[in-house]
């Protein structure tokens, strides 16, 4: 296992530092790694969660804080020393086949099981059973919504046959996912539907699914189902608007469903609103996976705040890892590192016990969602 602890001397107690280190995740929201190797260009645009085409010229996202990371953490792994140029790790990484840079960089992830969600890209990368041979452990599948209505909109009757379909794969998937944050904001009404205007607004869909109704009625039949709900908040790429990914427009959602499990995927920068949310509501729950990747070292300062209100049975780790085995490394790599340093500095002020923070990074780390997710 990397030594996540390089560098910080005494900052993270021994048990503390041990337990981080031997913790096996449940990563709770995750996607497959590319099938086919990458040009640079293609590499570094990956790295960029904001871009959705090449990075501009006169920029490299090797410096940048997911970039120092990436040479940080992840070169030694490809037999280079830490904080190797970006060119030197770009050679050593084109040197791999796909396959056995996936096993090298994931396998140090410490991942015990992956929940994968299968909706974006799915020729492009691994299937769930492809990431666990590939990193260890077991995976699970997470339907996304609007694929569902996309595939199904058509269908004589649709509010019966998206609830019969949906229905026939609750059985086999262990949660459902809704980006209505990318497709419609999250400010939009949340109520439900009569099915009347479900199967008017489906027979006039076409193409991308951006319809609130449809989008609407997807989330409460899955919350009907007793299926938990990801609903992605927060960062994303350029086609979100980021004022309207805020997770506090789920209020009308969550006051109208007491009954649903939420799980708030990322947050940043809403993750103080996030950890307000898992506090006020029972069923909430949320992570600030994604953006502890993007902020690299910086990732202290959010698990820090992230720490701040919420009960810990509430916070679920996650990579969101997608395309690149270096995403779902740093994921692991990062919150095991900036749990320990936030925490650590908490039992030296004497404002917890060494065996408190221990059981609070496995409650984070592992089994919040085991709980979560059960069947």
């Amino acid at each position: 296992m990397i030594d996540v602890f390089a560098g910080t001397g005494d900052a993270v107690p021994t048990a503390l530092a041990d337990a981080l280190t031997g913790l096996r995740l449940v990563d709770h929201h995750v996607h497959g790694v590319f099938r086919e190797p990458l040009s640079r260009a293609e590499f570094e645009a990956a790295l960029n969660e904001g871009t959705t085409g090449p990075v501009p010229s006169g920029i490299s996202m090797f410096d940048s804080p997911v970039g120092l990371a990436v040479r940080r953490w992840c070169a030694p792994l490809l037999d280079l020393p830490p904080h190797a140029s970006g060119d030197d790790y770009w050679e050593a990484r084109s040197a791999l086949a796909p396959d056995e840079l996936a096993r090298r960089l994931l396998a140090e992830a410490g991942v015990d099981r992956w929940l994968v969600d299968t909706g974006h890209a799915s020729d492009a990368v691994t299937s769930p059973d492809e990431l666990a041979a590939l990193g260890g452990g077991t995976a699970s599948t997470i339907v996304r919504l609007e694929s569902l209505v996309e595939s199904l909109a058509h269908e004589p009757g649709f509010p019966d046959a998206f609830r019969a379909r949906l229905a026939e794969l609750a059985p086999t998937v262990v949660a459902a996912k809704t980006i209505a944050a990318y497709r419609t904001g999250l400010d939009v009404d949340w109520s439900r539907p009569a099915d009347a205007e479900v199967a008017a607004r489906a027979a006039a869909h076409h193409g991308r699914l951006n319809d609130p109704v449809l989008i609407a009625f997807a989330a409460h039949t899955a919350i009907d189902m007793g299926l938990p709900l990801q609903v992605h908040t927060g960062l994303g790429d350029r086609d979100l608007d980021l004022h309207r990914a805020d997770p506090m427009l789920l209020l009308p959602l969550l006051r109208g469903r007491p009954d649903a499990r939420v799980l708030l995927l990322h947050c940043w920068p809403f993750h103080r609103q996030a950890g307000y949310l898992a506090q006020a509501f029972d069923g909430v729950c949320f992570d600030v996976g994604l953006a502890v990747t993007q902020l690299g070292a910086g990732s202290v300062g959010l698990v820090r705040e992230s720490l701040e209100l919420a009960p810990y049975a509430t916070q679920l780790y996650s990579s969101d890892g997608f395309g690149l085995p270096e995403l779902h490394l740093l994921g692991s790599v990062l919150w095991r590192r900036s749990a320990g340093l936030v925490l650590g500095e908490s039992v030296r002020r004497g404002d917890v016990t060494e065996d408190d923070a221990c059981r609070i990074v496995a409650m984070i780390g592992a089994e919040n969602a085991a709980r979560v997710y059960s069947k």
